[in-house]
């Protein structure tokens, strides 16, 4: 080989991938951050996108996304937002409300879009849904406030059971209240709640096992971006015990789960990625009202219902939006 063929192919070599790595330096970038891990999140973060893409920007062509995962480590989030922040991205995109709690926290200045599974007021958010004020609006699917719901359709499903389990993560935000609220419609129904805790996947086993103890016959899963990433987890392990469980998304039920009950998770991303492009258009976070996610999806699975032994009610199969098979 001639030294001119070596010198060319080692500077090829060189650059390759900074070549694959260079964007223009122009681009407005896009701070995303989300608590839990990048696993089980396709389907939301491919509807963010979409969202972004219905508002002109595709990511790589006029808009670069830096991507943060706290991995389910929730005291991650503040250092994590803080080095967008510091990179002064353009706006930052803080899925999930231990996200965005964590965003609030950390700028007035830059422009923050959330999407949450709680009340946005409650939470200390915004000061109002139609006028959030200040830097920061978004999308929520409200599904702690259907979490009730999902108590009564385990009592619907399960009208001799007297147990119920709870499964919460404790450094949730919203854990607290949730299980005050689900504590008083177990109290209305004649159902005692045993409560277990988990945050970490270690935790999971231990919180099964403490569950089996108690004897509980079926199990609500709370709200909580951690439990979002390890539904194929959650659902063998109920499956395991052989007790029937309700979460609030999809990706439970097609994990194996008995029922999910919730708002359209999805649909409150695409609805975030719209905000996030409007605003790098020009318009204020002040301005936008944050969009509630009306429609609730309830979607059954066939198989582990027979897994199981539960015959579905065919009032409940009429209900279904989904029929897993």
């Amino acid at each position: 080989m001639t030294r001119r063929k070596l010198l060319k192919l080692l500077g090829l070599t060189a650059a390759s991938p900074l070549t694959a790595r260079a964007q223009p330096s122009n681009l407005p970038v896009i701070g995303f951050v989300n608590a839990a891990f990048r696993q089980g999140y396709a389907r939301p973060l491919s509807s963010f996108l979409k969202g972004l893409d219905e508002s002109g920007f595709v990511e790589g062509r006029n808009v670069t996304i830096e991507y943060r995962w706290a991995e389910g480590d929730y005291e991650r989030l503040p250092s994590l937002i803080s080095d967008l922040v510091r990179r002064n991205v353009n706006v930052i995109a803080a899925t999930s409300t231990p996200a965005a709690l964590a965003a609030k926290a950390a700028t007035s200045a830059i422009p923050v879009v959330f999407t949450t599974s709680g009340d946005p007021i409650h939470l200390g958010l915004v000061a109002s849904l139609n006028s959030p004020g200040g830097n920061v609006t978004g999308a929520t699917q409200l599904n702690e406030e259907v979490a009730p719901k999902r108590l009564e359709l385990v009592h619907q499903l399960l009208p001799t059971a007297t147990n119920v389990g709870l499964l919460v993560n404790p450094t949730n935000p919203l854990a607290n209240r949730l299980t005050k609220e689900l504590t008083a419609t177990a109290n209305a129904l004649g159902v005692q709640l045993s409560v277990a805790n988990a945050s970490t996947e270690p935790e999971l086993a231990i919180a099964f096992d403490a569950l089996v103890k108690a004897k509980v016959e079926a199990l609500v899963i709370g709200t909580d971006v951690f439990f979002n990433s390890h539904s194929e987890e959650i659902a063998a392990l109920a499956l395991k015990h052989s007790i029937p469980s309700i979460y609030q998304y999809h990706e439970f039920t097609a994990a194996g789960g008995l029922i999910s009950y919730g708002g359209n998770v999805t649909e409150s991303y695409r609805l975030a990625g719209l905000y996030v492009g409007r605003i790098l258009k020009g318009e204020k976070p002040a301005n936008l009202p944050v969009q509630e996610v009306t429609k609730v999806e309830l979607i059954l699975n066939l198989k582990t219902a027979k897994a199981l032994g539960i015959t579905l009610p065919l009032s409940l199969l009429g209900r279904a939006d989904e029929v897993i098979e």
